[in-house]
């Protein structure tokens, strides 16, 4: 079997990619190590070299594709400064943006059954995509007195929740979940008339 794996200096990445081949291919347990390491060009032993099993090594899919994605988010934040209210429906268009472009990565972090605690980075990462969502959430209730401003922990789950939903469903071409509107415009009318219902932007907005 060619050792493609050692000849380009990086094995760790070349079974990582393998994976996520796989992975938008089979699903994330549709595959075995024994099928990265034939994808990547190496022998099975050479897997346990770097990864203890497949959830290790989807983990680490997992782990970059959070680090993609909480760039993402924050890039999109950052974009749309200072009005409060682009910048957080910049995150979630950025949302289905990464969902469409990295959907083995996606799967990796949010199907595969592997848990955000699962190495400290995994859950760092995770944290600074989730805080991007619920700064900009802060930011767009900052001008409602404190005891009647909902908790930004709160809008942010359930706007990520919204994101999830709509990428599921209508984003990634789900059999039998067809819809007359695009993705991005159900989401954010979606948003809209949360935060209409929260009172967080006027009713013109």
């Amino acid at each position: 079997m060619s050792k493609r794996g050692y000849h380009h200096g990086n094995l760790r990445q070349a079974l990582v990619d393998a994976a996520l081949t796989l992975i938008e291919e089979k699903g994330p347990t549709g595959f075995t190590l024994s099928e990265a390491a034939k994808q990547a060009g190496v022998t099975p032993a050479a897997v346990y070299r770097h990864f203890g099993g497949r959830e290790d090594l989807i983990a680490e899919a997992a782990r970059q594709g959070y680090e993609m994605f909480a760039d993402l988010m924050e890039y999109a934040y950052t974009k749309s400064q200072p009005s409060a209210l682009a910048s957080f429906e910049a995150t979630g268009r950025a949302y289905l943006a990464f969902a469409r472009k990295y959907p083995g990565h996606y799967v990796a972090m949010f199907e595969s059954g592997i848990s955000v605690n699962r190495t400290p980075d995994l859950a760092l990462l995770s944290g600074r995509a989730l805080g991007t969502l619920e700064r900009a959430a802060a930011e767009l209730s900052a001008h409602i007195p404190p005891d009647r401003r909902p908790p930004s922990q709160m809008v942010s789950a359930h706007i990520w929740a919204m994101c999830h939903g709509v990428v599921e469903l209508f984003a990634r071409g789900s059999p039998g979940t067809k819809s007359p509107f695009p993705p991005e415009e159900l989401l954010e009318s979606g948003i809209g008339i949360y935060l209409r219902g929260l009172g967080l932007v006027p009713p013109d907005r």
